[in-house]
């Protein structure tokens, strides 16, 4: 302020040279009107009032900081040096930050005392004396600046350095003398509000010290690769010789200026009595080493983290996370994000190589994966690529692709609710059905045909054409209805070939829709932030589960998930058997014309995952690419890997309102001793097949025959010839 009241004293003298000199011009000519005399006095009256009220007015401004207003006591003593907000999983792990702050507070306890007597001796050696500004260095960098005729010394205290690097950039971001009077009433405050131990600590947090880090401890971990208090002399007087000019005094690039303004340090310590000459002259002897290797914090790039700063920065707004630090606590759990990656980028890789032996090809196979909890539509992991891209596309939640087969339990799910039964036959055959006026004749994998079978063994082994059949016996509407109440969420047009999977829907939409298979027929929707605090705890938003609306009846879910369990024990899901996994399992293969998409998505009692591999821009992975043989092996890796099974078979028993009957595996009727194929089937009350199977009866030929027949069928079951 003491800059306006000079502005003030120079106007009003100025004003009163103007007045004396009107007084003298009328002395001289008696004659000038008196009128005249009077207009110029009152101009120069309301140029001095316009004076005093600019003058009184910036002084107001000055104490006030501006027009934001000066930051309270309060605000003061609760401000946080911007770290990065941290994110954490549903356990309190940590998984990474989300934005590239390097920067590690710490308790001024925790720095030593050689550290703190460094950055005093050099920057403010009266830091314990004065209320703010050192006047005796303000006044010697004026006379030192005047008598240069330039500026060559500056008096920034400790103080005002904290003011600068906290509140002066919040309340007035470029660099002018408003600012520099804005740092000094800012300063003021700091020292009425805070302990000199307090502005200490903040300033060693604060400080710019070289590429790119904040704080002493931030520097010293990526300049010696340790912490701050594991510093000796000589490293702690190397740091306090940054601040002056970090780009120039830093030990990597200029050795030799860092070793001698080290060196100045340490005889400043001396000087003021900080350490004796002996011990300054032995560490000036040391040499000066540096890290190999530059520290960064762990930022946890991943496209599950893009997705919780996506949340963040809907509640918060856009620009909240470069003002102040929170705490995010997600539904992720870390180790199934681990395993997702990894899962993704290996198998990724896998089929890369499996395509390439057979043309050449200039893209890369990409893939994503989705886990949910069933039961809540928490996310547990998230991956949208083969490789995290910053701000790249994330296929997990963007791409829509063909589902292929893996769109065929919703077909189910409509038959069933239809009346249809596990048990019910359809013709495994060639069949013919127009679309768009024209006659489209949709063929089997490998135009393999088995005639009659049941619902359970057409979905296991995925046949298209009793897929097809279904759908047009129960209505194309009614299929896009399940799917849709379910979890799907793009737009899906009821012809003929839904059945198969044509529409395209994204991994995250799909993996949805099963859940409703997996916990009962309830619709979920997808939360991957649990809530948003700050450092100290304080909840700034909350975001329970919302709540599970029933979609599907319980006694179809159970048959429909008892049928997907067939497809991993005995039909095309069968590789996740074959690597060993146990227990209770339900989900379905996927693949697309031409080998384009291959998918798997499958469900325990506590888990949903799916699994998507192909190239951004459709084309064939290869002969014989199948869901089955490429996506499956990635989801058993991720879930072996990545997940620790609580659910049981107690989880899937039967609702009520159903009864079970043995039925005869090939023909659907109830089985009699003779049939070589029994099965226990469930059903809904009074849908339960009522005759005994007319096929199979007492055999009339030698035993050995029949027993060979019967062994002969089974053998044809397992490896689905």
């Amino acid at each position: 302020m003491d800059g306006t009241h000079m502005y003030l004293k120079t106007v009003t003298s100025a004003t009163a040279q103007r007045m004396k000199l009107l007084g003298s011009r009328l002395r001289a000519d008696p004659g000038r009107p008196a009128r005249v005399w009077m207009r110029e006095r009152w101009r120069s009256l309301a140029l001095l009032g316009a004076a005093v009220v600019a003058v009184l007015a910036a002084d107001l401004w000055l104490y006030t900081c501006g027009f934001d207003g000066c930051p309270s006591p309060a605000e003061i003593r609760s401000f946080h040096p911007v770290e990065g907000s941290q994110v954490y999983d549903r356990h309190g792990r940590l998984l990474g930050q989300l934005t590239l702050v390097r920067r590690i507070n710490v308790k001024l306890d925790d720095v030593p005392a050689d550290v703190r007597h460094a950055f005093v001796a050099t920057e403010d050696r009266r830091f314990r004396s004065h209320d703010g500004v050192d006047w005796h260095g303000a006044a010697r960098a004026l006379v030192h600046n005047v008598t240069s005729m330039d500026v060559r010394e500056g008096f920034s205290t400790i103080t005002m350095q904290v003011a600068r690097n906290t509140f002066a950039a919040r309340y007035m971001g470029e660099r002018s003398l408003r600012r520099k009077f804005l740092e000094l009433r800012l300063s003021r405050l700091l020292e009425r509000s805070l302990t000199k131990d307090q502005i200490l600590q903040l300033y060693l947090n604060v400080i710019y010290l070289g590429n790119g880090t904040y704080g002493v401890e931030a520097a010293s971990r990526d300049l010696f690769g340790k912490h701050v208090g594991e510093l000796t002399l000589a490293e702690a007087a190397a740091l306090a010789a940054l601040p002056k000019a970090p780009s120039v005094y830093t030990p990597r690039r200029h050795p030799r200026l860092a070793r001698a303004r080290r060196d100045l340090v340490l005889s400043l310590m001396a000087r003021e009595g900080y350490i004796t000459p002996a011990r300054a002259a032995a560490a000036a002897r040391q040499p000066l080493r540096v890290a190999r290797s530059v520290w960064r914090p762990t930022l946890g790039h991943s496209y599950a983290l893009d997705e919780v700063r996506s949340v963040v920065d809907s509640v918060l707004g856009a620009d909240a996370l470069d003002a102040m630090d929170v705490v995010v606590a997600t539904t992720l759990d870390a180790r199934a994000q681990r395993a997702a990656e990894r899962a993704v980028r290996d198998q990724a890789a896998a089929i890369d190589r499996r395509a390439r032996s057979g043309a050449r090809r200039s893209s890369r196979v990409q893939g994503a994966l989705v886990a949910l909890d069933p039961h809540t539509g928490d996310v547990l992991a998230l991956v949208g690529g083969r490789e995290y891209e910053p701000g790249g596309f994330d296929r997990a939640l963007d791409a829509r692709r063909q589902p292929g087969s893996a769109f065929k339990p919703f077909v189910y799910a409509a038959a069933l609710g239809a009346g249809f039964t596990p048990a019910t036959m359809v013709d495994d055959l060639p069949v013919e059905v127009e679309q768009d006026g024209r006659v489209w004749t949709p063929a089997n994998y490998g135009d393999d045909y088995t005639g009659r079978i049941t619902l359970r063994h057409a979905l296991a082994r995925s046949s298209n054409v009793a897929a097809v059949r279904l759908s047009r016996s129960v209505g194309e509407a009614r299929v896009v209805d399940v799917a849709h109440r379910a979890g799907i969420a793009s737009p899906l047009t009821p012809v003929p070939s839904i059945a198969l999977g044509a529409e395209e829907v994204t991994p995250m939409e799909l993996v949805t829709a099963y859940a409703a298979f997996a916990n009962g027929g309830y619709r979920v929707r997808p939360r991957i932030v649990d809530r948003i605090e700050t450092r100290d705890g304080r909840v700034l938003w909350h975001a329970p589960p919302a709540s599970a609306v029933r979609v599907l009846d319980a006694r179809d879910v159970f048959q429909l998930t008892s049928m997907l369990r067939s497809v991993v024990d005995e039909g095309t899901g069968h590789v996740v058997r074959d690597y060993g996994v146990d227990g209770p399992i339900a989900g379905k293969t996927g693949t697309t014309n031409d080998g384009n998409d291959v998918w798997f998505v499958g469900y325990t009692p506590s888990l949903v995952a799916g699994v998507w591999f192909g190239y951004d821009t459709p084309q064939s992975l290869g002969a014989g690419a199948a869901g089955g043989s490429l996506a499956a092996p990635a989801w058993v890796r991720f879930y072996v890997r990545g997940w620790d099974e609580t659910g049981s078979e107690d989880d899937w028993t039967p609702p009520s309102g159903m009864v079970s009957a043995v039925i005869d595996d090939e023909t659907g009727y109830l089985a009699n001793e003779w049939c070589p194929s029994p099965r226990r089937e469930w059903f809904k009350a009074g849908t339960a097949p009522t005759e005994y199977c007319p096929v199979h009866t007492e055999p009339d030929v030698w035993w050995g025959e029949e027993i060979g027949r019967r062994l002969g069928d089974a053998f044809k079951r397992i490896f689905h010839f």
